[in-house]
């Protein structure tokens, strides 16, 4: 099997049927695993759910054997938690970025 990467560059979506696929996971393996429903991890793969809370995204990386930082989604999250107690340097990148 493939070195798995560190860090998805894609969505949730796509980065979760990834890790099922090289897991063999399936939705019901997955939902027993995680304590969430079959159902709602299939709307999350399809894109009808927002994206979930650290909390089961965190539950989510456990069942892959990832680390939350894995999905790209809580990688955002955390910068942007960061960057709000910045507001000089949002206001810097943002002018470089204008």
């Amino acid at each position: 099997m493939a070195k798995r990467r560190a860090y998805s560059d894609d969505g949730l979506g796509v980065t979760m049927e990834r890790l099922m696929t090289e897991t063999g996971l399936t939705y019901r393996a997955l939902a027993e695993k995680t304590d969430l429903s079959a159902g709602y991890l299939n709307h999350i793969v399809h894109g009808n759910r927002p994206v979930p809370s650290n909390d089961v995204l965190a539950r989510l990386a456990d069942a892959f054997g990832v680390k939350p930082e894995h999905f790209r989604e809580y990688r955002i999250r955390v910068i942007t938690d960061k960057l709000e107690q910045m507001p000089d340097l949002v206001d810097r990148l943002y002018k470089r970025l204008g």
